[in-house]
């Protein structure tokens, strides 16, 4: 697989990452450790050096996980975790309230490095903007860590342009990662025109709509009672039902291509931008392979007017996020 550079970082990582949190955390049960292992060491055979994780996925044991698969091919892979949380596994799914102080960074960056069975964190994000540290105690806090060489670079997720500016100001930051896809365009303007003039890269988590563009979801689809997505209004019954249009359009233009629906999804997403990598997750091989196949397709200026034109016609029904949750972004 090709390679993509995030932004001015000097930060290589393969053009397509993997997304580890579904492996342990958010769609239904933890999947089977001895399979996730053996997936994430083919992830690497197939040519994916760039695996993202957290320590809220879990929590901890997907980091666990990943520092476990990945220990005998450590130098080959770039691994990309997030801190930014108070983790307490007896509340719901784990998360009691943000904490971004400095001294919480430093004692969750060594914790991680112990879980993920290394001596340097490749990318280390701040999950979400905490609204009680001002950005630049955060950015000094990574900017010591890399300093002492635990840390390589410093990344920000769904932070808001203004947030980047004054965070970039104190610590270059290599990566933003955000939700974005054909059918979650918000980062779009102020966001991405930021990235673009201070060189920074994108990473962009959810690309497949949580599965929903791969065209196997619909309003009969049951999800487990421990999945995320029954919380979240687009994926109602009612709204999977009226969202069905945008995945027949994909379907449409995907054939004419020779590609899945979710091939061309993140192909949109690689003729973006140059420096805007997907991190789509699953815990099949054959999706992986389905995903990594999306490097291989090339849309033209026209192929990717002829997508957006026909998206922009199709109304998406449901918010990506209930209120309380949609708070906790944009910052």
């Amino acid at each position: 697989m090709n390679k993509r550079k995030l932004g001015k970082s000097g930060l290589e990582v393969s053009t397509i990452g993997l997304g580890c949190m579904g492996m342990s955390y958010g769609y239904g049960p933890p999947s089977d450790r001895k399979e996730m292992a053996a997936l994430l060491r083919k992830a690497v055979d197939l040519g994916v050096t760039f695996f993202d994780t957290a320590e809220m996925y879990g929590p901890f044991i997907n980091e666990e996980l990943v520092g476990e698969a990945l220990a005998p091919v450590r130098n080959e892979v770039v691994i990309a975790t997030k801190f930014g949380f108070k983790i307490d596994p007896k509340v719901e799914r784990g998360i009691a309230g943000m904490d971004s102080r400095p001294g919480h960074i430093k004692e969750v960056a060594e914790a991680s490095l112990k879980r993920l069975r290394t001596d340097r964190i490749d990318l280390f994000y701040q999950h979400r903007v905490d609204p009680d540290v001002p950005i630049e105690d955060v950015a000094g806090a990574v900017k010591e860590l890399i300093k002492e060489g635990k840390v390589l670079h410093f990344g920000l997720s769904e932070a808001g342009a203004k947030t980047i500016r004054r965070a970039h100001a104190v610590q270059p930051v290599a990566a933003l990662q955000s939700e974005y896809s054909i059918w979650y365009r918000n980062i779009e303007g102020e966001i991405m025109e930021a990235l673009e003039e201070l060189g920074i890269g994108l990473v962009p988590y959810s690309p497949l709509g949580r599965g929903f563009l791969t065209g196997k979801i619909d309003e009969k689809t049951a999800f487990d009672s421990s999945d995320f997505r029954n919380v979240l209004p687009r994926f109602t019954p009612e709204a999977l039902k009226a969202n069905l249009a945008f995945v027949e359009m994909l379907k449409k233009m995907a054939e004419a291509k020779g590609a899945t629906p979710a091939q061309l999804a993140l192909a949109w997403l690689l003729a973006k931008k140059p420096w805007v990598v997907p991190i789509p997750g699953t815990t099949k091989l054959h999706r992986l392979e389905e995903n990594l196949g999306a490097a291989k397709i090339e849309l033209s200026a026209s192929d990717m007017k002829e997508i957006e034109t026909a998206a922009s016609k199709i109304a998406v029904t449901g918010e990506r996020y209930p209120e309380r949750l949609e708070q906790m972004t944009g910052k």
